[in-house]
């Protein structure tokens, strides 16, 4: 799988400091895909709902999304928007093991 877009999220949040992006993907939100991620933060999974949700909070980001979906919403406060390379690149990693 792999990141073929990327665009503002539909959900503003700038008003609270914090700024979105959908990262859009050339498949589905795979469960194998979403426990590879496990270790870029706080991991929360609910595989047991019809539509399985996965959400990753840090200090300064969030990633969340449901499993079959073809895009996920990486969330950065506005003061850390300079390590949202760095974790697309760690995000990239993982689709790669």
């Amino acid at each position: 799988m792999k990141i073929i877009g990327k665009q503002p999220s539909r959900e503003k949040c700038a008003e609270s400091g914090w700024f979105a992006w959908d990262y859009l993907l050339d498949g589905t939100i795979t469960r194998e895909f979403i426990l590879k991620l496990k270790g870029l933060g706080s991991f929360t999974y609910l595989d047991m709902l019809r539509q399985p949700f996965f959400k990753i909070d840090s200090d300064y980001y969030m990633i969340k999304g449901i499993q079959g979906n073809d895009y996920f919403r990486i969330a950065v406060h506005g003061k850390h928007e300079d390590q949202l390379g760095e974790l697309e690149e760690s995000i990239i990693d993982c689709m790669e093991k």
